[in-house]
């Protein structure tokens, strides 16, 4: 009974993500999260997932001589990235080179500065989650929306 109920919120949650256009920022967010942890702190210095678009992931390094050692592990990061994943999100890594986001060192330096959401967002958000029965999933989810929401303009802009 359990196990059918579980699979009957992950739809439900499947289906709002969809149905806002959200499910691929889903995916993104997931494989960011998990990243430093499945590559290492020094992999992670160096490289940083910006997106997965289908099953293609993007990843900027900060030097040639990371580029090839990441090139070299690729096989490597995308079992590790999709066994934490529990399925095939990744089947292959584009790496770029280019200057990583950082506002300081080490992981917090990854950290992008998000402006504050207003009441009316915050409202909105509180409709799109009430149905959602199990407290736990309601609250990641609103955790999810109010950042993409948060990331989406920068912190000098009011609406």
């Amino acid at each position: 009974m359990r196990s059918r109920k579980i699979e009957l919120v992950s739809r439900t949650i499947e289906k709002l993500l969809a149905a806002r256009g959200w499910s691929s920022r889903l995916k993104e967010y997931r494989v960011l999260g998990i990243w430093d942890r499945c590559v290492g702190a020094s992999i992670a210095a160096h490289a940083q997932p910006v997106m997965i678009r289908g099953k293609k992931l993007t990843v900027i390094v900060d030097s040639s001589a990371w580029m090839q050692q990441i090139s070299l592990l690729r096989p490597e990061i995308m079992e590790k990235l999709n066994r934490s994943l529990g399925e095939e999100a990744v089947e292959s890594i584009a790496l770029k080179l280019g200057e990583m986001k950082s506002s300081g060192s080490g992981n917090e330096g990854r950290k992008i500065a998000r402006r504050s959401l207003n009441a009316e967002e915050r409202k909105r958000i509180e409709e799109y989650v009430q149905g959602i029965g199990d407290e736990d999933v309601r609250d990641r989810l609103k955790h999810l929306i109010e950042k993409d929401l948060a990331s989406k303009k920068p912190s000098s802009s009011r609406n």
